[in-house]
């Protein structure tokens, strides 16, 4: 969570630091601040205001700030202390010598701020973020990067933070442990920012910062050391996509445009993956006698990931037949799972940087287990923590509800299991061949239904008044009601549920009435008579029903008022098609009712505190 950019170098700071937060606010969007340091008269400058980037950007207007060649800005997604402008960072010490914007948490602030107290120290904030200024202050007997290296060693939690002094008028330095902050390499200029595309459009060279690492930038030099002061070398990498992939390029909103970019990414993916009829899953680093020992695999994540992981729970099953367990990663260590050099971990995250999915790894290591990880992002914290990678290339994803990142990692779990079938000789060449056949033409359907969004627009229309949805599906496309579900919570903040269908009668069928809208997803299956039957239960108490069905289908117009199609396809595939419907249903609804499709209020795209 929260948006960190900071600049030095030749050029003025305020439009590069301003240009960067507006590509980083779907990571918070509560309050927003930056900090510079004038190059006239070495002054402090410093704006800060609740709510949303536009409005520094008013308040800058009104109060433009002095010119720079240094400087940090920050948008925040609040933790310690609600969002206001005294809570906004950048934060400052007594002095006002000190400005710093920092992402996740100090876990011992409140200890460290009554020493500090005791000490003669004022606060202003709220924030755990304020004792990180004062520590600074304390420490900085005249070299910069060693102030804050000893006022890390005082810290408990995970962090990125970015500094500016009065003292160090050339000097930007960054450090982290457990939340990502990458720095951009330029020409007499360099960057730090919580993700690429902040800085894409300056530099494609970057270094990945890691944990338990602080750096000193100037203009012309970065120095990096870890913790302990020891100098580490650096290492550069080429960003490969460009900065397009991080606009909006003629969408109305980033999550319709990250809806239509899905079939493009699974055809990128599947064109690399898949040779002939062989599945190449480079980067899993596990051979096949460690394959072949695996007696079970444990799928940890959280929110959509974690949906993505129950349905690769149900087709690893059935193809690789080895016995499969999905964990919310923050449930994950507190149940003392049992874990061994013979389970597989299958850690899956879009962004790599999820605190409760690292913590769980973790705990897994520890215990001996092998770990895959399915990311999105190169070079995150849970690829370093992995054993194995598989990369999913969706690009930047920048609407805070997934949708190309959830489907790109379905598409890796059927490759992984299909893999995984084979080497473990639990998967007839029949089969194989047919799950990769229709694999193959997954875009092609998925295009197919993004030409006929229009009639999801027009069912969405029609039901956005409803208070409450309930989303119902079984066996494969039970995960699909529950990603249905948290689609449109999240961003039309109407209560909606996922249930197993078969479950509807153990409790959430008191709900229905004529006020709630019900989504059956009733593809083609060997289970279609009994979700029918359940579709009838729901008739007979006035729901008012929409299907996702199968293209073709006459019966099921019989008993549901609205039917939205889908292509027909191999049945196990089918999560991956009703995605889409799915996903186009909560954005219109969404948009007819003018709720903020992209920056849905209190999230924030990466969760990178417990």
């Amino acid at each position: 969570m929260c948006g960190i950019v900071g600049y030095v170098g030749n050029k003025e700071a305020v439009g590069i630091l301003i240009e960067g937060l507006k590509r980083l606010e779907y990571r918070g969007y509560d309050s927003s601040g930056i900090g510079v340091i004038s190059s006239d008269d070495g002054s402090i400058e410093l704006r800060k205001t609740q709510g949303k980037i536009q409005n520094l950007l008013e308040l800058i207007k009104g109060r433009p700030l002095k010119k720079s060649q240094l400087g940090i800005s920050h948008t925040r997604w609040a933790t310690h202390g609600e969002p206001n402008r005294v809570n906004a960072h950048p934060h400052s010490d007594c002095k006002k010598q000190i400005l710093v914007v920092h992402n996740g948490i100090i876990e011992n602030y409140q200890a460290l701020k009554d020493k500090l107290k005791s000490r003669g120290h004022t606060f202003v904030s709220q924030t755990d973020t304020e004792v990180v200024a004062h520590l600074i202050e304390e420490c900085d007997k005249g070299d910069f990067l060693e102030a804050v290296r000893l006022t890390i060693k005082q810290l408990k939690g995970s962090f990125a933070l970015g500094v500016i002094s009065r003292r160090y008028p050339g000097m930007l330095v960054a450090a982290r442990i457990g939340s990502p902050l990458i720095i951009g390499v330029g020409k007499n200029e360099n960057f730090i920012a919580s993700d690429v595309p902040a800085i894409l459009d300056r530099t494609k060279r970057v270094i990945y910062l890691q944990d338990g690492q602080i750096a000193a930038l100037e203009s012309g030099r970065i120095k990096i050391v870890d913790f302990q002061g020891k100098k580490i070398k650096p290492k550069v990498d080429i960003v490969s996509f460009k900065i397009g992939s991080a606009e909006k390029q003629g969408f109305d909103h980033f999550m319709l445009k990250e809806i239509h970019e899905q079939p493009k990414v699974l055809e990128q993916m599947l064109s690399t993956r898949i040779r002939g009829n062989r599945i190449n899953l480079d980067g899993i680093r596990l051979n096949e006698k460690q394959i072949k020992k695996i007696s079970k695999v444990i799928v940890v994540a959280c929110g959509t990931a974690y949906h993505a992981g129950m349905v690769g729970k149900y087709i690893i099953e059935q193809l690789a037949g080895v016995p499969v367990e999905t964990d919310l990663s923050s449930e994950f260590r507190y149940r003392h799972p049992i874990v061994d050099s013979k389970t597989l971990i299958i850690a899956i995250s879009q962004s790599g940087e999820t605190a409760d999915t690292l913590a769980a790894v973790k705990e897994a290591k520890l215990k001996g287990a092998k770990v895959i990880s399915i990311c999105n992002v190169v070079g995150s914290s849970l690829v370093r923590e992995s054993d194995g990678v598989l990369y999913t290339h969706a690009g930047p994803e920048i609407g805070v509800a997934s949708t190309k990142a959830y489907t790109a990692q379905l598409c890796m779990l059927y490759l992984l299991a299909v893999k995984l079938g084979e080497i473990k000789n639990t998967l007839s060449s029949a089969i194989r061949a047919k799950v990769i056949k229709n694999l193959r033409h997954v875009p092609h359907l998925l295009t197919d239904i993004l030409k006929a969004k229009s009639a999801v627009a027009k069912v969405a229309r029609a039901h956005s008044h409803f208070g409450c949805f309930l989303f119902l599906g079984r066996n494969i496309n039970y995960p699909s009601a529950l990603e249905g579900a948290l689609k449109l919570k999240e961003i039309s903040y109407i209560p909606a549920e996922g249930y197993a269908a078969g479950e509807m009668k153990h409790g959430p069928i008191a709900l229905i009435d004529e006020y709630r809208a019900v989504v059956c997803i009733v593809p083609e299956s060997d289970i279609y008579e009994k979700m029918i039957s359940n579709i009838q239960e729901i008739r007979s108490r006035k729901g008012r029903i929409i299907a996702i069905a199968t293209s073709g289908d006459k019966e099921i117009t019989r008993h549901v008022h609205e039917v939205i199609y889908i292509p027909s396809a191999y049945k196990l595939l089918t999560p991956l098609l009703a995605a889409l419907p799915l996903q186009l249903l909560a954005y219109y609804i969404s948009v007819k009712r003018g709720c903020d499709v992209d920056q849905p209020r209190n999230l924030a795209k990466s969760v990178t505190v417990e």
